[in-house]
C-alpha cells in the first residue's frame, strides 16, 4: 500500500488539468482546482479519456479506504480522497438498467456515458460495504448491497450461471430485452474472485445468509463447468453456452490465492475468523493487521 501514497503523492503535484494515464485509461487528477473524474468546480470535465473502476484503476480507490482503516482511521487524507472518489462514482458512473432497475457502474469513454462494468468492478460493493461498516455514511452501504444484486445478476442470467468478463447494461428497455447484454469477445471467465470476494464482506457485515447462497450456487457452476478431471479448473471461453462453454486450459493463480480463499471464508462458521476489524484484505487477498497504535 505505500505505492497508493506515492501515487497520490504525485497526482496532488501533477499540474492543473493534466490526468494520469495506464494504457489507454485514465484515472484520476489531484490538481488544486481538478476534482476527481477531471471535473472542475464549474462541472466541466477539464480531460477527455476513459473513466473506469475496472481494469487498472480499481486497486487505486480500494486502497484508499484500507489505507485509512489499516492507518488506525488516523491518516484521514486517505478517507477524504476516498470519498471523494465515491462522490464521482455516484455522480458520473451510477446507472440503473432498463427493464428491472439493476444498479450497475459504468464508464466515461471520451466524455460520454459508456454502460459497461468489467466483472472486476464488482469489488466495489465489499468495499462500499467495509467503508459503511466502519462508520462511513449509510447510503454506501445501500449502494453496496444494489451493487451486490447486480453482480449476482452478472452470473444468474449467463446459461452456464458464471459471469462474463465485460457486460454491458440496457438504458432503454424494448420488448423482450433483458438487463444485460454481452458482446462475443467478452463472454468468457476468468475464474475471478471480485464477486464472491464481495459476497463475504456483504454476508459478515449484514449476516443475510442469501449471500452464502449466491456463492454456493456461483461455486456449484465453477465445478460443473470449469472443474476438469485432473483437479484443477480452467478458465473458459463462452458462459452462454452450456454445452460446449469451450476451457482455455488455463487456471489463473488468483483462483487458488483469492476466489476459493473467499468463498472458504464466506461459507466458515466462525465469523471472527480473520476479524475485518483487526485485518485488511489486499488486492491479492493477503491479509495485513490494522495497525492499534
Amino acid at each position: 500500500m505505500q505505492a497508493i501514497e506515492a501515487s497520490r503523492k504525485t497526482l496532488r503535484k501533477s499540474e492543473p488539468n493534466k490526468l494520469t494515464s495506464s494504457g489507454s485509461s485514465l484515472t484520476v487528477t489531484f490538481s488544486p482546482n481538478v476534482r476527481l473524474w477531471g471535473e472542475t468546480n464549474s462541472g466541466q470535465f477539464s480531460h477527455l479519456g476513459v473513466f473506469t473502476l475496472g481494469a487498472r484503476a480499481d486497486s487505486y480507490y480500494e486502497y484508499l479506504l484500507k489505507q485509512w482503516i489499516q492507518s488506525g482511521k488516523k491518516e484521514n487524507s486517505f478517507l477524504e480522497d476516498y470519498m471523494q472518489a465515491i462522490e464521482g462514482v455516484k455522480k458520473n458512473l451510477l446507472r440503473k438498467s432498463e427493464p428491472n432497475k439493476l444498479t450497475f457502474i459504468g464508464e466515461l469513454s471520451h466524455g460520454h456515458f459508456s454502460p459497461k462494468m468489467d466483472h472486476l468492478v464488482c469489488f466495489l460493493p465489499g468495499t462500499l460495504a467495509l467503508g459503511a461498516h466502519n462508520g462511513i455514511t449509510s447510503d454506501h452501504m445501500e449502494i453496496a448491497v444494489a451493487l451486490m444484486e447486480t453482480c449476482y445478476q452478472m452470473y444468474r442470467q449467463m446459461e452456464t450461471g458464471l459471469s462474463p468478463e465485460i457486460s454491458h447494461f440496457l438504458l432503454h428497455a424494448s420488448q423482450g430485452s433483458k438487463d444485460i447484454d454481452v458482446k462475443p469477445a467478452d463472454r468468457h471467465n476468468l475464474l475471478r474472485p471480485e464477486t464472491v470476494e464481495s459476497l463475504f464482506y456483504l454476508y459478515r457485515f449484514t449476516g443475510d445468509t442469501k449471500y452464502q447462497d449466491w456463492g454456493w450456487e456461483i461455486l456449484q457452476n465453477f465445478n460443473k463447468y470449469t472443474r476438469v478431471p485432473s483437479g484443477g479448473y480452467t478458465s473458459i471461453n463462452n458462459v452462454q453456452n452450456p454445452t460446449s462453454p469451450e476451457p482455455r486450459d488455463k487456471m489463473e493463480s488468483f483462483f487458488l490465492g483469492e476466489t476459493l480463499k473467499y468463498l472458504f471464508l464466506l461459507f466458515s462458521d466462525d465469523v471472527d475468523l480473520l476479524n475485518l476489524d483487526k485485518f485488511v484484505f489486499n488486492t491479492e487477498a493477503h491479509p495485513l493487521p490494522v495497525w492499534t497504535s
